[in-house]
């Protein structure tokens, strides 16, 4: 006769582990043709992404990291969407992303600023709506962490240049007459893809940067999702600035990268992600503070110890 205690001693062994997927990316440069003939030249980025990678490998993950050139736009995507159909509820994955930040105008929606937030892979701009749609690909109950050591920085680009970096520092932005000069050689190209996005979705797209910006960073997983829209994955998001302000690149990692390796400190740091982000916060100059916004049903995510399977 089998006891209860043998039968739960089975199911424990034969239970599922939670699987992980991790992808890193980082560009040091980008593609002259596809950015006007600006290279986007840095530094630390491919050092981002390589440690990040390597937090990954000392958990036991297998991540796969996109440097430089291997960081297209298709190769992005299709890693995505790969993850999205091989992750089920209860699952991980980690998307972190080291490089410049750009903006495109934004063709279907009233914010503000008429400005949609991009990430700049080698051979052509992610749109911050694409990134979203991509993400609620996930099914349910699929914990889906991303960290962007990135400009999002609207205000700053509509109030022209920021002051010059520090030495040996530089901003991960594109300089606005860069993003004018990209967009008008590319206009079809950029605004097709927000018509895609729109078709794509049943509701028609959300904003989501104009919509975060709504919501402050003490505000419960609950309500973020009441501003935000209904999204089925829980998603936390870690970007390495204000929505007013740009994040740095140095010489070895960008500055949030290296305060979040910091605090992290090869895995002894204690506690959740919300205080992982107080933690990496406090460890960087008011000049750069980095948000955590929390999509979809979080609540329970935002509890749990960084990078947990």
């Amino acid at each position: 006769m089998v006891t209860a205690k043998v039968a739960a001693k089975t199911a424990a062994k034969t239970a599922v582990k939670p699987k992980a997927l991790l992808l890193h990316l980082g560009l040091n440069t980008v593609s002259p043709a596809a950015y006007a003939g600006w290279d986007g030249l840095l530094a630390a980025c491919e050092f981002d992404a390589n440690d990040m990678a390597a937090i990954a490998r000392a958990r036991g993950m297998k991540p796969t990291v996109l440097l430089g050139k291997k960081a297209t736009r298709k190769a992005v995507l299709a890693a995505m969407r790969s993850a999205a159909k091989a992750l089920k509820t209860g699952d991980f994955f980690l998307l972190s992303f080291s490089g410049h930040g750009g903006q495109v105008p934004d063709t279907h929606r009233d914010e503000p600023d008429r400005k949609d937030e991009t990430w700049c892979l080698f051979d052509g701009q992610l749109i911050d709506d694409e990134l979203y749609l991509e993400l609620n690909r996930f099914a349910a109950g699929v914990r889906v962490l991303v960290l962007s050591d990135s400009c999002h920085s609207g205000s700053v680009t509509r109030a022209g240049n920021p002051p010059p970096p520090p030495p040996g520092q530089r901003y991960k932005l594109i300089p606005p007459g860069v993003c004018q000069r990209v967009y008008t050689a590319h206009q079809a190209f950029y605004d097709g893809l927000q018509a895609d996005v729109a078709a794509a979705s049943a509701k028609g797209v959300i904003d989501p940067d104009a919509a975060l910006s709504q919501v402050a960073l003490s505000v419960p997983a609950a309500q973020a999702q009441q501003v935000v829209g209904s999204f089925k994955t829980s998603v936390l998001l870690i970007s390495g600035c204000q929505e007013n302000q740009t994040s740095l690149d140095g010489e070895h990692n960008g500055a949030f990268t290296e305060k979040l390796l910091r605090v992290w400190d090869h895995g002894r740091f204690s506690g959740n992600y919300l205080s992982f982000h107080t933690r990496i916060r406090a460890a960087l100059p008011p000049s750069q503070s980095p948000n955590l916004f929390a999509l979809g049903p979080a609540a329970a995510f935002l509890k749990q110890a960084p990078f947990t399977v």
